[in-house]
């Protein structure tokens, strides 16, 4: 019998990964920790709850000059309370963004 991490569509990466965002709308940006991405997700630690539906433009810098930044834009699917008074935000890609879209200011 499979498993459920077998039966998946697309296989996620597990990391720990630094990411910078800002919320549509808003001037300010916010930092999280990528915990996992698939290629149609990924999962965000964050010190505050998102509403579903809340647009993210996000990118996550690599710690390696190999690896080439992730930038895109985020539809939240849902908020989960976790320790330390965090959020795990669970998100769907709606658009992975080129260099060509974005720019110094991003996101």
């Amino acid at each position: 019998m499979l498993d459920y991490a077998e039966k998946r569509d697309f296989v996620r990466m597990e990391m720990d990964c630094p990411a910078r965002f800002r919320i549509s709308g808003q001037p300010q940006l916010a930092t999280g920790i990528v915990r996992n991405l698939s290629s149609s997700g990924l999962l965000l630690e964050f010190d505050q709850e998102l509403a579903t539906g809340t647009e993210l433009a996000l990118e996550i810098l690599p710690g390696k000059s190999i690896t080439p930044p992730f930038a895109a834009i985020l539809s939240v699917i849902r908020s989960s309370p976790i320790e330390h008074a965090n959020f795990s935000i669970a998100c769907a890609i709606e658009r992975i963004l080129g260099e060509k879209d974005t720019g110094p200011d991003f996101p």
